[in-house]
């Protein structure tokens, strides 16, 4: 069974890059532990766009709806204590899916 790739496509406007940046540096841990879960990374855009890649690569789809309603579900309701006063960073969200059909690593000499 191939991995599944999930990527938000965050729209953050520039004066909320250091923020955004901020909120995934202060979660740091919450997706490493979780069960099926195999590499994450966060893209901040060079040029010519105001868009955010979250990159989160999983054994299974079942392993990232597991993560979905329960780490991910309940560390967006805690959210930090400022939660209620704290705007989202991001102005828009999209979720892309993708199965690892083929992948290459550097051959180790």
């Amino acid at each position: 069974m191939p991995s599944v790739v999930k990527i938000n496509v965050l729209t953050v406007p520039e004066e909320q890059r250091e923020v955004l940046e901020k909120r995934f540096a202060s979660r740091a841990g919450t997706v490493e532990n979780s069960d099926g879960f195999e590499w994450f990374e966060l893209l901040r855009p060079v040029e010519g766009t105001d868009t955010y890649l979250v990159y989160t690569r999983w054994r299974s789809e079942e392993d990232f709806q597991a993560w979905m309603e329960g780490p991910m579900k309940a560390a967006h309701q805690r959210g930090g204590e400022d939660a209620p006063q704290r705007k989202p960073a991001a102005s828009g969200s999209t979720l892309w899916s993708f199965e690892v059909v083929q992948q290459a690593a550097p051959k180790q000499g």
